[in-house]
């Protein structure tokens, strides 16, 4: 796949509750991939505004780029794919659920998504734990990895 990213309107499904779109991605397997309601309106916003032939990702990810330059500078379908489905999975989407709605033959290949950052491991103890606990309220330092994290968290520093 080259570096640019392009999407033809006609790969975009418009259904009311459930769009979609159709991402060619590697060995040029065509995967579907559910787009938020939000993102829909967006879309038909901009389409209906400039009436293009959609080549806009590497514009607006170049835009983008000026306020957040830790924006990788080619931005493949993958990256979208991915992106979504590590949302969905850190808002509670059990991982047997994202690898159907993935394609994925097999819910090993689904694992790469499923690693927890240090916002929902926190989330977690604080969901285990009474507020009147000390453990609770503890303030972490920026520069500190998410194992010195874990580890003040639990007491063990």
């Amino acid at each position: 796949m080259s570096g640019n990213v392009y999407m033809h309107p006609a790969d975009m499904v418009m259904n009311s509750k459930a769009p979609y779109v159709y991402i060619h991605g590697k060995g040029n397997k065509v995967r579907t991939v559910p787009v938020m309601l939000k993102t829909l309106e967006h879309y038909k916003s901009y389409i209906k505004r400039f009436q293009v032939d959609a080549r806009f990702i590497n514009k607006y990810t170049d835009a983008a780029r000026q306020k957040h330059p830790e924006i990788p500078k080619h931005i493949t379908p993958h990256m979208f794919r991915h992106s979504r489905a590590v949302s969905l999975y850190r808002n509670g989407m059990p991982l047997p659920l994202i690898s159907e709605w993935l394609g994925h033959s097999d819910l090993e290949t689904t694992r790469i998504y499923a690693y927890a950052d240090v916002e929902m491991k926190r989330r977690a103890i604080n969901k285990a734990m009474k507020n009147s606990h000390p453990l609770y309220t503890i303030n972490y330092d920026a520069e500190e990895s998410d194992d010195e994290k874990l580890r003040r968290y639990y007491g063990l520093m």
